[in-house]
């Protein structure tokens, strides 16, 4: 019979704490892969000033600043209008939210990094108590308060596949901007990285 030698740095390894679990069940699987997106693009979002946030890079208008509105706008937009038939709410009262994707681009360059920053932690934090809520009453089979055209409602499992594909795109646009501010690169962040929230003097 085979015997496994493993040696100790290997036996005692510990995933970082926002990898997804190695053999979860779907609902662990699915929000890990969500919240590893999450974190690489806060990583990659991190630590900027203004000039920062709204640099861009070639014919387009996408910042990393625009990129924070947006995310957050569309986290609070997926699980309280979509999800749970509510309307806009929270900070997005205060800040003139249209639904118009143009307008969180547009707009952001008018906020501190510091409002960033807090826009998007905020609305994670929010979209995080809400959907493990909604997954312990009534896992990801639940249907959503959106519906389509024939009147079919949309599971809770299809609004979070629909954001994991959102901060897929969005965290590829921030790994280019982010190595033309800086040269910061890299697909995860280090072990012990942790938000900073924004480059002070």
């Amino acid at each position: 019979m085979g015997v496994s030698v493993r040696s100790m740095a290997e036996s005692e390894w510990v995933s970082p704490w926002w990898e997804p679990p190695v053999a979860g069940d779907d609902a662990g699987q699915l929000v890990g892969a969500l919240d590893r997106l999450r974190t690489t693009f806060r990583y990659k979002v991190d630590g900027l000033d203004t000039e920062g946030l709204n640099t861009r890079i070639g014919a387009s208008s996408i910042t990393l600043g625009g990129l924070l509105k947006h995310l957050a706008a569309n986290e609070d937009y997926l699980f309280d209008v979509k999800f749970r038939g509510k309307p806009m709410g929270g900070p997005w009262l205060e800040n003139g939210w249209r639904d118009d994707n143009d307008w969180e681009f547009n707009s952001a360059v008018d906020d501190t990094p510091e409002e960033l920053y807090a826009l998007w932690d905020g609305a994670v934090a929010r979209s995080r108590a809400t959907l493990a809520a909604a997954i312990a009453d009534g896992g990801l089979d639940q249907p959503a308060d959106i519906a389509w055209p024939d009147g079919q409602h949309a599971s809770l499992r299809r609004l979070v596949c629909d954001l994991v594909e959102e901060y897929g795109r969005h965290t590829g646009h921030a790994d280019l901007i982010r190595e033309a501010v800086d040269g910061r690169v890299g697909e995860d962040p280090p072990r012990d990285w942790k938000p900073v929230g924004p480059k002070t003097a």
